[in-house]
């Protein structure tokens, strides 16, 4: 979950991280002990995020200039344009290297000073700073929540389910857009193949992914083990007539902290 960014920290402490696994891996430090490769240690995606954004190239809408352009692509214009992108790219790549090296040095500094830390003592101190997020303990789900306003697109999120809560995280951001305890849940369920509903008292949030029923499982299990009957989905109906009165769920349950499930999402592989 940590190299693959699922655990918002600093850089600084990324570092860190990746020195206690260099420890816990190879104890104290040696030129002679086998280096797993810095993708294996430290999150891929921060060392990008440090390169240069691509060109921005404006859309081309007249069917004449995309001809002209598509003409001019086709001859030496082209040839020139190929010719700077590959110019940049290695450049690009000129640039990662570097960034990778710089990065893996000072992994390699704070491994030096681990010296005399044992395995234990080395997991122990790792997982120590990943509890340090607030999230710890839920398990994260690349969702597209789908916004109410005209014209706005869906805004890519991290949908957290833990053991008393389900939280809303921009990507990369220690602190939750907004969180729900299981007492405010009405219902939850599959829209869609690919649609997972939650309404949350009167909202309704619908959210894009590719693992609604992996997220239903994960709600249904979490509110059994609370004790709570299961919730209706939205388009089944309830399993027993309805009644005068309506399901109550226990109250108290909005602390984010919970027992820590040492899996990723669903489908994703963990280190």
């Amino acid at each position: 979950m940590v190299l693959r960014g699922y655990v918002p920290t600093s850089e600084e402490t990324l570092q860190t991280l990746a020195a206690l696994r260099l420890q816990s891996l190879n104890s104290d430090f040696s030129t002679h002990a086998p280096f797993p490769r810095l993708e294996e240690l430290f999150p891929p995606h921060v060392l990008h995020a440090r390169l240069p954004p691509p060109p921005h190239r404006p859309p081309t809408k007249c069917r004449g200039a995309r001809l002209r352009a598509g003409l001019l692509a086709g001859g030496l214009w082209g040839q020139a344009l190929a010719k700077q992108r590959a110019e940049r790219d290695q450049r690009l790549r000129g640039r990662l290297r570097e960034e990778g090296a710089s990065t893996m040095a000072a992994i390699v500094e704070k491994w030096k000073l681990l010296q005399g830390m044992g395995r234990p003592e080395a997991m122990a101190a790792y997982m120590a700073l990943v509890r340090e997020w607030p999230g710890f303990g839920s398990t994260l789900f690349d969702v597209d929540l789908h916004v109410s306003p005209v014209g706005c697109g869906p805004q890519r999120l991290w949908l957290g389910i833990g053991a008393k809560a389900v939280s809303l995280y921009k990507p990369g951001e220690p602190e939750p857009l907004d969180s729900f305890c299981y007492g405010r849940i009405s219902s939850f369920g599959a829209s869609d193949s690919s649609t997972f509903r939650l309404s949350v008292e009167d909202r309704d949030l619908l959210f894009e992914t590719s693992q609604v029923e992996e997220i239903a499982q994960l709600l249904n299990t979490y509110l059994a083990s609370a004790g709570t009957q299961r919730l209706p989905r939205p388009q089944e109906p309830p399993s027993s007539p309805p009644t005068s009165e309506p399901t109550v769920l226990p109250q108290g349950l909005c602390t984010a902290a919970g027992p820590w499930q040492l899996r990723p999402p669903v489908g994703s592989s963990h280190s």
